[in-house]
């Protein structure tokens, strides 16, 4: 591709040479998740993926969509590219565990003003930690420069995942019953939700320079630092529970927090009474709360508030549950239970 140039394009904004050296310095990137499934090289148009079929009855394919949101907005403001990834990674991957779905593989799709081979390696570098912490090959992606439709150092991204899992496996939550109790894997802050508001209350957009400023109750992070914390990626560590304990429902908690996103792991006539005083909120959604003066069922409706996904388990084995998910890196506890009611969250 060295003799592969266009004058008249790049003089209109593109420069197609720019690709082609971004792509050769996110190989060694990609080439760390490359996995069993992985049949080829990047570069190609189309990822090719051998299914890992082997000893299921019924493999049925699961996949999610999702990008970071404005999230990315922060991201360029502090020129730190090398996270954003892990972020449109998890929301992806977090997604398709909550089926019991094991990832195969991750596409990403990167548009920018203008294509800096070193930024898009760094933003894809990223990607490539999420796709490690998953388990996902990353098999593609497209990198798309649209100069005129965006200022030149912005960019946004967005990818999709595929996973699978035997249909005998799938989580069911037909099962799940009054009694059966809530456990909360625990956040790492923001994740990729809520940035609109985040934005609002501490006036990002005009890049607030009380972003830059430590804060003891953060521990020594600022503003921005906290808020720029990747979203963690559960998939491995709910992958060993449902090997051993009989998981009845799992939410990933995103944007529209507890209010729509634990309702949809529960069947109707139940709902699931949370305790609030349990959640061990993050000291950054404090800072949200009373910055922004923003309402307590609010906070709740737009934010994790510190429990980024949520397990529906018997009663009789979360003591068994909390085992395996600490012993995999989480910190888990119990936040409520399931009773019945028309009402699916209670707080």
């Amino acid at each position: 591709m060295q003799h592969s140039r266009s004058e008249s394009y790049a003089a209109a904004g593109v420069d197609i040479t720019a690709g082609y050296k971004a792509v050769e310095l996110m190989k060694a990137h990609i080439a760390r998740t490359r996995n069993e499934g992985c049949l080829d090289d990047v570069g190609g148009f189309g990822g090719c993926f051998g299914l890992p079929v082997a000893g299921m009855e019924e493999p049925v394919l699961v996949s999610g969509t999702d990008g970071c949101g404005t999230k990315v907005k922060l991201a360029i403001l502090m020129d730190k590219h090398d996270t954003i990834g892990i972020d449109a990674v998890a929301m992806c991957v977090n997604d398709i565990i909550c089926c019991g779905a094991k990832p195969l593989f991750f596409l990403d799709y990167i548009a920018c003003g203008k294509n800096v081979p070193e930024k898009i390696a760094e933003i894809v570098s990223g990607v490539a930690e999420g796709c490690v912490q998953s388990g996902a090959a990353l098999i593609g992606g497209e990198t798309a420069e649209h100069p005129g439709l965006m200022p030149v150092e912005d960019y946004d991204l967005a990818g999709f995942a595929v996973g699978i899992v035997d249909k005998k496996k799938m989580v069911d939550n037909k099962r799940m019953k009054a009694g059966d109790v809530v456990i909360g894997l625990a956040s790492t802050g923001i994740h990729s939700n809520g940035f609109s508001l985040c934005r609002k209350v501490f006036d990002i957009d005009n890049n607030n320079p009380d972003l830059y400023v430590a804060k003891e109750e953060l521990g020594g992070k600022t503003i921005a630092e906290a808020l720029l914390v990747p979203t963690r990626i559960y998939v491995k560590s709910v992958l060993a529970l449902l090997e051993q304990v009989d998981v009845k429902g799992i939410s990933h908690i995103t944007g529209g927090g507890f209010y729509e996103n634990i309702p949809r792991s529960i069947p109707d006539g139940l709902g699931a009474k949370i305790d609030k005083s349990a959640v061990k909120v993050l000291p950054i959604f404090d800072l949200i709360a009373k910055a922004g003066n923003v309402p307590e069922r609010d906070m709740f409706n737009t934010y994790n508030m510190g429990v980024g996904m949520s397990i529906v388990v018997p009663a009789d084995q979360v003591e068994k549950a909390i085992e395996i998910l600490e012993a995999n890196g989480e910190t888990a506890y119990v936040i409520g239970e399931i009773i019945e009611s028309d009402e699916k969250v209670i707080l």
